[in-house]
């Protein structure tokens, strides 16, 4: 009877360790999306913010390359929304539909080249011109 009762004590302590490291890993699962949510998954640091009624464009640069992403202050229902990126003798890439927080990321390769950026969240839209150059 005695060895019983360690199992179930060695067990519980497993248990305990166990469910702690299940903790502490599915805790930092939960802490890593609004980090990515932050940049909209872009890479580079942020260069531009341009301003919408219900929302932003948010352009990024990394040393070979832009992203842009379009994010709606209020998230939660669907709307039309859009972003691209054209680099200056390139072909524009975008992303668009009835999305609920955020349309892109869009990623071009831009060394040395301007681009010209569009977003939009429903009748609001904005267009950045010729930037990073």
């Amino acid at each position: 009877m005695g060895h019983g009762r360690k199992g179930r004590g060695r067990g519980a302590a497993s248990a305990g360790v166990f469910g702690a490291g299940l903790a502490l890993c599915f805790g930092s699962l939960i802490a890593a999306p609004p980090a990515h949510a932050a940049t909209g998954g872009c890479g580079g640091g942020l260069v531009r913010t341009l301003p919408l009624p219900t929302g932003e464009v948010r352009i990024y640069k990394s040393r070979t390359q832009v992203c842009a992403v379009t994010v709606a202050h209020d998230p939660g229902r669907r709307r039309a929304m859009a972003v691209s990126i054209q680099p200056r003798g390139g072909v524009p890439v975008g992303d668009a539909g009835r999305f609920t927080r955020y349309a892109g990321p869009v990623t071009v390769g831009a060394i040395s080249r301007c681009v010209y950026v569009k977003g939009s969240i429903e009748a609001g839209s904005v267009e950045s011109g010729w930037i990073l150059c």
